[in-house]
Formats: structure tokens, sequence, C-alpha cells
């Protein structure tokens, strides 16, 4: 895809802007040519006092900080429209409201970030999947925030905005990983007890619903790392006891098998069914029975029948699981 010749020279604007914002508050005079040296000496000195001397910088609510910032914000606007998956553009707007951070006051400061918030919900109303947008909001809410802007937590606002969005396309994989990122906080936050996340995890699970979306058993993977490979990471469940996680596991393979009935052809549930069945087995510190073997082996026959083009992937799980009765 062809891209404007601004895109080829963002650098050289990167570092004009960002020279400009170190000036700022620096008075410098080139009268003549004959004062050229002292007026380089004296640019060179300014920049350098800017620089180490955040006391030099402006500070204001208003002036030639904000109003530069402000005047890029609008100038890269139309360019996001246009290109709205070009790393440069993103990044470049983040770069602008992080020198905001430094050299405004923090409500000046927020008020910027509060209208990128609004920005990124336009955005992604424009194209819900658009993983750039995604990445900002989170970045943007992030911000928001912190205690650098006396900000509070917005995670029970962002999981209604992924709902929301979750709901308007089932697909949308950005939104499922969002809201994946704001669980574990979401529980926290609201002091939930133990019986609340095991009554949460049942209610998030939902895949007999729909058994032929891809982003939905991906969303179900991450609910089931919880309990599976929780050691590291965030978690729903991080009191549970090692016999509630195999319980639980076990409960959903039963299930597993229950939605197996009526979709026959669906490769997402006999890739569960794999996965979870050998995690349980990790967990309970055992080899594999007769009958789990015998069933994953008819699983995995199914898999290569179902979507041959993995067909080397199919036969590293074959492997593993030789080499995992082995051991």
């Amino acid at each position: 895809m062809e891209r404007p010749e601004a895109f080829a020279n963002i650098w050289l604007i990167f570092q004009t802007v960002g020279f400009i914002l170190a000036l700022d508050g620096t008075a410098i005079t080139i009268t003549s040519s004959e004062d050229s040296s002292s007026s380089t000496y004296n640019l060179s000195e300014g920049l350098k006092e800017t620089q180490l001397n955040p006391a030099s910088q402006n500070h204001g609510s208003n002036g030639t900080t904000l109003d530069l910032i402000r005047a890029d914000l609008d100038f890269i606007l139309p360019l996001m429209i246009e290109y709205p998956k070009c790393y440069w553009i993103w990044s470049y707007r983040l770069w602008l409201l992080e020198e905001g951070n430094k050299r405004l006051e923090p409500k000046v400061a927020k008020e910027l970030w509060d209208q990128e918030l609004v920005l990124a919900g336009k955005m992604l109303a424009r194209d819900n999947r658009n993983f750039h947008g995604w990445g900002y909001r989170r970045r943007v809410t992030a911000e928001l925030e912190s205690s650098k802007l006396n900000g509070k937590s917005m995670v029970e606002l962002e999981f209604i905005y992924t709902t929301k969005m979750i709901k308007a396309s089932l697909g949308n994989f950005s939104a499922w990983h969002s809201r994946s990122k704001l669980i574990p906080r979401l529980l926290d936050e609201r002091n939930s007890s133990d019986d609340e996340r095991r009554q949460f995890l049942d209610d998030a699970i939902f895949t007999d619903a729909y058994p032929y979306a891809q982003s939905v058993w991906f969303y179900y993977q991450f609910l089931m790392t919880t309990l599976t490979n929780f050691v590291g990471h965030a978690t729903i469940t991080p009191r549970f006891a090692p016999e509630e996680r195999s319980e639980y596991v076990t409960r959903q393979l039963v299930n597993l098998r229950d939605i197996l009935d009526g979709a026959e052809d669906c490769k997402w549930v006999y890739s569960a069914l794999l996965e979870y069945t050998m995690a349980l087995c990790e967990m309970e510190e055992r080899q594999p029975r007769d009958d789990e073997m015998e069933d994953c082996k008819t699983w995995l026959a199914e898999l290569r029948k179902l979507d041959p083009l993995r067909a080397g992937k199919w036969h590293d799980l074959d492997s593993s699981l030789g080499s995992f009765c082995l051991e």
C-alpha cells in the first residue's frame, strides 16, 4: 500500500517537534550573521538548561508547549483516519502525550489523555478489530489511572466496554484479549471470594453456545490456563487448592464431551479435549490411563481429518503423547 511522503519523513518530524519542545521558554534571537557564533552558543546552552532543569520548562495551562502538542495531535488525526494501522502514527501520538506529561500541569495533561480515550473509542467504532486501537486504548486508560494524573481505576468501565464490543462482534479477538487482561484485576478490586470467583468462571465459560467460534475458544483457553498453568502470571483463582483445580478441569472435560455430541465436525472441541486431558495428567502428576490414551489417539485422528493443513502439528502432538507415556 502506497503511503504519503510524510511517512517517509516521520522521524524528521519527530526530531523537529522534540527540538521545539525542548526550546519552549528559552529566548533565542539571531540578529545578524556576525552574531551567529554567539547565538549558536546561546542555543546550545538554552537547550542544555531546558533538558536538565525542569523548572525552565513551561508547565502552564497554555502557551507554546500546549499549543504545539494540540496542533500536532490535530495534524496527524486525518492521517490516522486514513491509515489506521500505521504503527508510526500511533507511536508518535503517544510520544506527544508523554511529552505533555513531562511539560504540562497534571490537570492539563489529563485533559489531553481524556480526549484520547474518546478518540480511541471513535477509532474502534470505525474498525472494532483494529489491534492498534485496542492497544492504544489500554495505554490511554493506564495513563488515566496513574497517580501522576491523579487517576482512579477504570477496570469496571473497561470491562463493560469489552462486553459491548463483543456483543457487537463475537469474532473480535482484540476485545476478548483486552477482556482477559482486565478479569484478574476486576476480581481483585471487587475483593471477590473464592465462591464468587468460581461462579465468575462458570459464567464466563460458554463455549457450548458457540462451538464453531474460534475467538470464543481462544478466550476459553485463557480461562482454563488460569487453572492449569497459573504459576507466574495473573490468575482468576489464586487460592484454589490443587484438588479443586483438578476437579474443575475434570468437570470441563465432561462438558466438552457433551458439546461434541452434535458438533462432531468441530476441530476446536477435539483440540480442547486433547489439551486438557493431558493437562489433567500433568496436574495430577500421573501417566494417562489406558482409556485416556485411546481417547487422545481418537481425537488426534479426527483432527488430522478435519485440519489436514496442520498435519505437522498433529504429528508433533502424537510424538509428545508417546513421550509423555514413557516418562
